[in-house]
């Protein structure tokens, strides 16, 4: 199976998951090995580092999961570059997905703050996979200025509302030179296996499994998904026709 590439890391899994609002660490656990993921990651801007119980870092086997710092929480390019920086600090693998967030009630990308971080932290030497929302234009800017994976949104964060626009995420694709991960907005398996199916390097998700009534199996489906959706897409679907087409050739029957 071809493997997944951002920068110098290559998965076997193409789902990469989260690690927040799950009801325990146990539970959490469990659903990423169910998941099949090969990277987790955390928003270091919400972790409790000075309590031993409950500091997450002591519930993740770092020999089995990579983990991809995240800086989510974060409202200027300033504040995301100083969490990317802590997460080096923390030796840490030296990438990062970076999310700057521009509203705090719709919590929709700050595309300007988002490119001018990416610039400064590529410079830098960072591994930089940038989430943004499904605009072409910025998915294209973040890719020139140096980001190795773009990541645009398919639904707003926690909405579970799936892929809302699949034209744009099509087009995008389509000009990327660079993995595009389709992260927020997947609240069930066949949002993942969509995402796939139209072309999608991987998916990031977090609050389908995490708040679903059973994570684990949830986290089980979405594995599923994910490796069924990219055969589809390799496969190649039919086209898609205005009328019926038989089955069987009708050449040769007896009439």
């Amino acid at each position: 199976m071809e493997k997944l590439k951002i920068g110098n890391f290559e998965f076997n899994s193409r789902l990469f998951i989260g690690t927040g609002k799950y009801e325990n660490f146990d539970i959490m656990k469990k659903a990423h090995d169910a998941s099949g993921t090969e990277v987790v990651t955390i928003a270091l801007r919400r972790v409790n580092l000075e309590n031993e119980k409950e500091n997450i870092f002591n519930y993740i086997d770092q020999n089995k999961y990579k983990i991809l710092p995240n800086t989510a929480g974060c409202y200027t390019a300033e504040e995301a570059i100083r969490t990317a920086r802590l997460a080096r600090e923390l030796k840490l693998p030296d990438w990062v997905k970076l999310e700057v967030i521009g509203d705090k009630k719709t919590l929709m990308p700050d595309n300007e703050e988002t490119l001018k971080a990416t610039k400064i932290l590529v410079k830098e030497g960072f591994t930089v996979l940038a989430y943004t929302n499904d605009d072409i234009v910025s998915c294209k800017k973040l890719e020139e200025a140096g980001a190795s994976s773009v990541m645009p949104l398919g639904a707003p964060i926690g909405s579970g509302q799936g892929i809302l626009n699949q034209n744009n995420i099509k087009i995008i694709l389509e000009q990327a030179k660079v993995p595009i991960i389709v992260d927020a907005g997947v609240g069930t398996a066949s949002d993942a296996a969509i995402a796939m199916e139209i072309g999608a390097d991987g998916v990031l998700l977090n609050t389908g499994v995490a708040l679903a009534k059973d994570s684990i199996k949830m986290a089980r489906a979405m594995k599923l998904a994910i490796e069924a959706g990219r055969d589809a897409y390799l496969a190649g679907r039919i086209p898609k026709k205005l009328y019926a087409s038989a089955s069987s050739p009708t050449e040769g029957i007896s009439k």
